[in-house]
């Protein structure tokens, strides 16, 4: 696995080498803390060891899911608020970008009480085939509660309760 670098010769007129040279240490422990999975807040450290150890299982049912979404949606409604939606469009956008290319249009909802976006996506949405994902760790959010149902309503008048349980 490769190192990161730090490159501080740009902030040498503002900072000294003897005041780089004495954070070594504080870096150095940062770093095994880090790797050993020691300290304060290490049950939040499984990021370490990716991309090598990960749920295989998993990653192959969402690789299944996002293949499924791809031959049979035009739309993908990601439907969560705060940190639930937040990490899926902070991963979707670092991969695609803002404008991505890709065959199915990303539209999140659930993270507004708005009445007119809500109107402004189901109007937008109801000629194009959609799939729905829900992002909610607790499931009883107010936003995204009401565009989950807003929008399960709509999947199942358009493709039937058995079309939208395959959609959702």
């Amino acid at each position: 696995m490769g190192s990161v670098k730090f490159d501080y010769s740009k902030v040498i007129g503002f900072i000294k080498q003897h005041e780089i040279d004495c954070m070594q240490s504080y870096v150095d422990q940062a770093h095994k803390m880090i790797h050993e999975k020691i300290g304060l807040g290490n049950d939040f450290l499984g990021w370490v060891d990716l991309p090598k150890n990960y749920n295989k299982e998993e990653f192959s049912r969402i690789k299944k899911a996002a293949e499924k979404v791809k031959s049979d949606s035009d739309v993908l409604l990601v439907i969560g608020i705060g940190g639930s939606y937040l990490g899926a469009r902070a991963a979707i956008e670092a991969i695609n970008g803002l404008y991505p290319t890709n065959d199915v249009e990303i539209i999140y909802v659930g993270n507004t009480f708005s009445s007119n976006y809500i109107k402004q996506v189901a109007d937008y949405i109801k000629d194009k085939d959609f799939a729905i994902n829900v992002i909610s760790k607790s499931g009883t959010t107010t936003e995204t509660s009401i565009a989950f149902r807003i929008f399960k309503e709509m999947c199942e008048t358009k493709y039937g309760k058995v079309g939208a349980k395959e959609r959702i």
